[in-house]
């Protein structure tokens, strides 16, 4: 094989990593941009905690806090998971490199970290779906108690 063919394979094996480390990236950003969601409303939630008026409100508020720090937990671990991802197709990377330029026999290792960077984007993926069931979850709650207190509102002022 010419020099310049061995570049060749070497970039067409190095492009299935790049892939694999956009799509964690991607997943990594919408992590992120979860986890800073979260923080806010937890943010809120103490301060509305702060300022409740009743004992039922602040179970209300003790409950709400309780599911937001349960996701912040799962999206926690999605983001380490992510980041072992993108370490792994990193690895992926160099692991090809090394074997095609300095002639060192690495065997399986490209592989292997290829494999472990899909394993954790697996995980990842189906903790993030996790997160976002609770997500949704805690979203009807929501919505629940808040159409309860509307419609007992309104009984309690008939002629509105």
């Amino acid at each position: 094989m010419l020099p310049f063919q061995s570049h060749y394979a070497v970039l067409s094996a190095m492009l299935a990593p790049a892939f694999f480390l956009t799509a964690t990236a991607s997943l990594l950003l919408s992590a992120n941009n979860r986890l800073a969601r979260v923080v806010d409303r937890l943010r809120q939630m103490m301060r509305d905690m702060e300022q409740a008026a009743n004992e039922d409100e602040r179970g209300w508020l003790d409950h709400c806090i309780a599911r937001q720090r349960r996701r912040t937990g799962l999206i926690l671990r999605a983001s380490q998971m992510l980041y072992i991802a993108v370490s792994c197709f990193v690895g992926t990377s160099l692991a090809v490199a090394l074997d095609a330029f300095v002639h060192y026999r690495v065997g399986m290792l490209p592989t292997s970290f290829a494999v472990l960077g899909v394993l954790a984007l697996f995980v990842a993926s189906l903790v993030l779906s996790r997160e976002s069931t609770i997500a949704v979850s805690i979203l009807n709650e929501e919505m629940d108690r808040s159409h309860t207190r509307a419609q007992s509102s309104q009984r309690n002022f008939p002629g509105s």
